[in-house]
């Protein structure tokens, strides 16, 4: 028996272009140099307070290297990291970017840390 199959006719309103598609302001070079860009750390509350109640002072130059740092402990595997500076000592969880907390190195040097899986010292 032969049945024909009825098609209906297509209907070239509802498709539209790709090049009338308006563009996004993005360009994929941007979203690829920030994608690959190191991320910034961020202090936590607690790190904030205590660096301003020990007057520890780091500067832009010492921020740079200690990002620079923990985003490359973060590729070898390091979640939280024990940061040694001349004179003071951050915990900083490498998997969140944050510095969690903040002390001078006399009291650094009378202190037990753990549950940290890498340590980085910067001079």
């Amino acid at each position: 028996m032969f049945r024909p199959i009825h098609s209906q006719p297509i209907n070239n309103q509802h498709q539209r272009s790709f090049a009338a598609r308006p563009m996004s302001g993005t360009s994929f070079s941007k979203h690829l140099q920030e994608a690959i860009q190191p991320e910034k750390l961020t202090l936590s509350k607690h790190a904030k307070e205590r660096i301003s109640q020990r007057g520890i002072e780091i500067d832009e130059v010492q921020w740079g290297q200690i990002e620079e740092k923990v985003n490359e402990a973060k590729k070898m595997g390091v979640r939280d990291s024990l940061v040694l500076l001349q004179d003071a000592a951050l915990i900083v969880s490498a998997k969140n970017n944050t510095v969690i907390t903040a002390m001078d190195r006399q009291e650094a040097a009378s202190q037990i840390f753990t549950n940290i899986n890498g340590t980085i010292v910067l001079d």
